[in-house]
Parts: C-alpha cells; structure tokens; sequence
C-alpha cells in the first residue's frame, strides 16, 4: 500500500488560504522583521503593514530564512502519522531556507525538498503540480524527479511600478533607479535559473504596461502548458489586477486562471503596485546572458 504523501512549502509560494485549503498545504512561514518586532510571513503581517512601515519611516523589512531546528520540529509533525513530506522552497540562490531544509530532512526517511528556482507562484505552480501527481497516484520520489525537471520550465516575472524596494533590499544600483525614473520605465523582471534579474523595460502608463506585458508573455501558446497560469500582484488595483485575469482567460490557453496576492516576503522585495503572470512552459528557459 502506497504512503499518503503530505505537502508543505515555505510561505513564499503566495498560494493564499483557499488553495492552501483546498490542496491541502501547509506552510512553514518565513520570519519577517518590521521595525523592532519580529513577525511571521501568512501568519501575523500583511503587506499594507509593510506598505504603512515604509511610507513612515523608508524602512523595508528584513526576510529571515526558517532555520534548521524550525524545519525539524515543522517535518516531525507532518510526518508523525508515517505519511511522505515532499516540502517547496524558495530559490537556493535567494535565501538560505532551502539549505536549512535540506539539512533537516536528512534525519527523515521520507521528506523530500523541492528548490523550486523561484519564488511566489513560480513555485506555487510546482507546489498545485505535485498535488495533480498525487492524485494521479503516483509515489514521491518520481513526484520529486519529475518537479526537479519542471522547474526550469515555470515562467515567472513580474513588472513593477518602481524600483525603491529592490533598490533598498540591495537588488539593483541607484543608477538603475535614476534611469528608470528619468525615462518613467516599468521593468520586468524574471526568474532565470534561479535569479532575479531585469527581462524588459517597458514605457507609459501602468495598466496599460501591464496589458502589453501579458499578452506578449503568452504570444507562443504552442511552448505552454495549458494546465493553468497565475495572475500574482501585490496590492494593484483590484480593477486592473481583474482585467488582467480577464486577459490571460481570453486567450484561452489555460484551463484554470488563478488570482493570488503576493504575501510579506514576497512584497517586501518588490513593492507595491506589481504584478505578473506565472505558468509552465513546454521547454526549459534560457537563463540571463544566453539568448
């Protein structure tokens, strides 16, 4: 008789609530330091916290990776009723969590951790995955196999409105700010083999930067996976957050279109008034520099 097997994730996959519930994950939250006071990721703060936290004192917050000893006592209780624990990760080369967490499940025969290379619903994509395997029967160890040659494949970005939080979380230089605002350019910016890095700027008004970057990022449906996309934003105005669901569904790609928030981590990299649009592709992407 085949192990039940149980999923888990870091707080970074941004799945929110409903698909936590109704895929059945649970979430190992992030830590995250706002001012003196230490609070965790989908548990206690929201982004407007953040939004709020910043906009009074220009402080961002500080992510803090789960720790070894957190991912023991976390894998002891999904496993202590004998079931399998395949748990995601955000990108080894983002945050140490990964790591911790490969450590940790050593000491367990069936804890399997998925590096997703991504972060958000680039890995919440890996996470609803694993769960289609699972109800398709299959056991763990090709479920793993099988996301580990996945992940190269999801293709996430996301455009943001301005530059401040990356460039205060150390991500890109002042000059890269100066230049985007003198010019007014919203960039894009894509996961690649397991990094960050700037895939496109664009030019003029944000709801319309935003129409233009989803339909040029679905231009080849024939190198998609039609299983389902994300729309992930992190406080956009619900009636542009809308009509880009709106516009991924047009297309008529994906048989499921999902809308999620970006939760504390993720936003506080990136800011408000950011969005993208997530889902798998049919080839591996090229990450940046090989074109």
């Amino acid at each position: 008789m085949s192990k039940k097997i149980k999923l888990s994730s870091d707080s970074t996959t941004d799945l929110g609530k409903e698909l936590q519930e109704r895929y059945n994950v649970t979430i190992l939250p992030m830590g995250v330091t706002l001012g003196d006071k230490l609070y965790h990721d989908d548990v206690d703060i929201t982004p407007e916290m953040i939004y709020e936290h910043h906009d009074k004192t220009g402080e961002l917050p500080k992510t803090t990776a789960t720790n070894v000893e957190e991912c023991l006592e976390f894998f002891k209780e999904l496993t202590s009723d004998g079931s399998a624990l395949i748990h995601f990760t955000i990108s080894s080369d983002m945050s140490s969590t990964f790591n911790n967490a490969r450590i940790a499940a050593e000491e367990f025969e069936d804890v399997y951790v998925v590096d997703t290379r991504n972060l958000s619903t680039g890995g919440g994509l890996l996470v609803l995955a694993a769960a289609d395997m699972i109800a398709e029967g299959l056991e763990a160890k090709e479920i793993v196999e099988r996301l580990n040659e996945m992940a190269p494949r999801v293709d996430a970005s996301f455009v943001i409105d301005s530059l401040e939080y990356l460039y205060k979380g150390g991500r890109c230089s002042a000059l890269s700010v100066f230049g985007a605002n003198l010019l007014k350019l919203k960039p894009c910016i894509a996961v690649r083999g397991g990094v960050m890095g700037v895939d496109k700027k664009y030019r003029g008004k944000y709801e319309n930067v935003l129409e233009e970057y989803v339909k040029e990022r679905l231009c080849d449906p024939d190198d998609i996976v039609p299983t389902r996309a994300f729309i992930t934003h992190a406080g956009c105005d619900k009636a542009v957050a809308q009509k880009m669901v709106d516009i991924v569904k047009e297309t008529g790609i994906f048989e499921e279109v999902l809308e999620t928030r970006a939760g504390a981590t993720v936003s506080s990299h990136c800011g408000k008034d950011t969005l993208g649009v997530l889902f798998i592709r049919k080839t591996p992407i090229k990450t940046f520099g090989i074109e």
